[in-house]
């Protein structure tokens, strides 16, 4: 656990000296952390077999496919705020089962959010819009997304590791490498 938590500090650190040299430091490092959260996320999807995505510690928690499935529905409420869009709703995690079109579903759901990461500049990013009732910046509405997103692989990488499996940022060499 000490190393997860190391490691994850060290990921959402290291791209600092990169993105604060930048015109958009702010938008620009939130955007580095979505794309390793995003990375994880979906590499957690492919690592878990087929048989495993019904798997659930208990009753009382979502099951594997549940989870992603919810990560991916996440994406769209949280994006679409960020966007100004009416939220798609795709209700993924009531609707697929299947680790394919949970990938699937996971993808598009990125490839949604990307717009919303893509388009934030430093100065877009105090515009203020509602969250959960609440005036929020837009940059905080993409923070609470990945910290969201974070919070749920936690809880992928307990699946996994209750059925052996390394999650990904215990593999071997995984290194976070900031991107410009």
């Amino acid at each position: 656990m000490r190393t997860l938590l190391r490691t994850l500090l060290i990921w959402l650190l290291a791209p600092a000296a990169v993105v604060f040299s930048q015109d958009n430091p702010f938008s620009a490092y939130n955007k580095v952390v979505y794309g390793g959260v995003k990375t994880i996320l979906l590499r957690s999807a492919e690592k878990m077999p087929e048989e495993n995505y019904n798997f659930k510690p208990t009753d009382a928690v979502r099951s594997f496919s549940q989870v992603v499935g919810h990560v991916a529905d996440a994406q769209y409420l949280f994006c679409s705020i960020a966007l100004g869009e009416k939220n798609p709703a795709p209700k993924i995690e009531q609707t697929k089962t299947s680790k394919a079109d949970l990938i699937a579903a996971l993808k598009d759901a990125f490839a949604y959010c990307d717009k919303a990461y893509d388009a934030m500049t430093d100065a877009s990013a105090t515009q203020m819009v509602k969250l959960f009732g609440g005036d929020t910046p837009k940059l905080g509405v993409l923070t609470v997304n990945n910290m969201h997103a974070v919070e749920h692989y936690g809880n992928l990488v307990t699946y996994m590791r209750l059925k052996n499996i390394v999650p990904p940022t215990s593999e071997p060499g995984f290194q976070p490498q900031p991107k410009k």
